[in-house]
């Protein structure tokens, strides 16, 4: 199985795949696909029916067999697959992940009030949000829209990067877990992949506009500081449908899209779903 711009191909083996365990007829117990490194998404087939944990955590398996295993940003160096098999055969890999580094973003000119809240209605507010959010990403559907690959939601530069160190006005705060595109207020933000809305709020405290689609199996995209939001909680979208539009709402310096995506308990980078910005700019530009 391999992602290729966007697209998800099926084949025996992919490059970087692992697969071990062979059965009597000599097929692999399983396939994963995706690169074995913090903050990236690996999707996984093997027989259906199985049972699959990834550091003692059950993971999904859909009816064709398909499953899903996300690092952290500070993943460890290693990560023990286990897949029970219909037959009660047990097979297991200690997975090798790869490190990163992170740079350090320093951010001025924020408001205050947006970097160290103490009004006791603000702190409430982002309470609500956070609860909202997180009940938005507990939907666990046995869906696989994760299958038709991913795309940009939004083309431009780059102005953040996951796994960044933010300091805000000076003071360290939490790292950045999505990716930043600078694009004007207005410009049109298209479904990343098929998936089902689970929440729209035009006005969050941190965020702003927010969005968030799931994709099936826990995995699910957000979409942060919009200006616009044009679906609904429960509308189903496919790849490339229009759902809001940039904006510059919640804590933000300058319009842009940030697009976060999470794996269960897991925030991965979207930005090692998608091919390089400058590939899909000049695609955009040769139609």
């Amino acid at each position: 199985m391999r992602w290729v711009y966007g697209v998800f191909w099926v084949v025996a083996i992919a490059l970087g795949s692992s697969a071990v365990g062979a059965g009597s007829q000599g097929a692999p117990d399983y396939v994963l696909d995706g690169r074995l490194i913090q903050g990236g998404l690996v999707v996984g087939r093997t027989a259906p029916g199985s049972r699959v944990t990834q550091d003692g955590q059950r993971v999904r398996v859909s009816a064709d067999g398909d499953f899903l295993l996300g690092f952290t940003r500070d993943a460890p160096a290693t990560s023990d697959l286990s897949v029970e098999l219909p037959g009660g055969r047990v097979v297991s890999e200690t997975l090798q992940v790869a490190a990163r580094e992170y740079d350090i973003q320093r951010i001025d000119g924020l408001p205050e009030s947006k970097v160290s809240p103490y009004k006791p209605e603000d702190l409430a507010r982002i309470r609500k949000d956070s609860a909202d959010a997180n009940k938005a990403r507990a939907r666990d559907d046995d869906r696989q829209d994760f299958l038709g690959g991913f795309a940009w939601p939004v083309t431009g530069p780059i102005s953040g990067v996951y796994g960044s160190q933010r300091v805000l006005n000076g003071k360290p705060r939490r790292p950045h877990f999505g990716v930043d595109i600078a694009a004007p207020v207005g410009t049109p933000v298209r479904a990343p992949a098929a998936g089902v809305v689970t929440l729209a709020v035009p006005d969050m405290f941190f965020s702003g506009g927010t969005l968030i689609i799931d994709h099936g199996h826990k995995l699910s995209s957000s979409f942060l500081h919009m200006s616009r939001l044009l679906v609904t909680v429960g509308d189903r979208v496919r790849q490339g449908d229009v759902i809001g539009e940039v904006g510059a709402t919640g804590r933000v310096t300058g319009a842009h899209l940030d697009w976060r995506m999470n794996l269960r308990d897991r925030r991965i980078d979207p930005q090692l779903l998608v091919p390089p910005m400058s590939e899909t700019t000049a695609a955009s530009t040769e139609r």
